[in-house]
């Protein structure tokens, strides 16, 4: 299930990608615009910045920008730098520890083709069509 931070973030990338390319868009108006809490939504952008998803500048006219095209950025991206993996089941998560029953699992094959089908869905939606109403 996907968490509020990952709902947050691709409602204020959505926000950021309607907005004049490469001009800083204080958080405050984000904020106000989503009907997220301010300081809700800093958390979800740290984690953006962190993934070099946008860029934030302080002071006078500053603010949050994304760092490329819309159509460069894909929902499962977004998602992934916000709620970790995407992995149904623990034992498919990237860092998981080898599972002793991994030869022997019968809902192994079932798991790993959900993931399959969430990863290409995710992964195949950018931000372009979210903006644009294109899914």
């Amino acid at each position: 299930m996907i968490s509020t931070k990952g709902r947050y973030a691709l409602r204020f990338m959505i926000d950021l990608a309607q907005q004049p390319a490469n001009t800083p868009v204080p958080l405050d108006d984000i904020a106000a615009r989503q009907e997220i809490s301010k300081k809700y939504l800093e958390i979800v952008v740290k984690l953006l910045v962190t993934a070099k998803m946008v860029k934030g500048a302080s002071g006078k006219g500053g603010g949050y920008r994304l760092l490329r095209k819309p159509q460069e950025y894909t929902v499962g991206e977004i998602l992934t730098a916000t709620e970790g993996s995407l992995a149904t089941v623990a034992c498919l998560y990237n860092d998981a520890e080898a599972c002793p029953r991994e030869g022997s699992c019968k809902t192994l094959p079932l798991w790993k083709k959900f993931d399959a089908v969430v990863h290409n869905f995710f992964y195949g939606i950018t931000l372009e069509d979210l903006v644009n109403d294109e899914i």
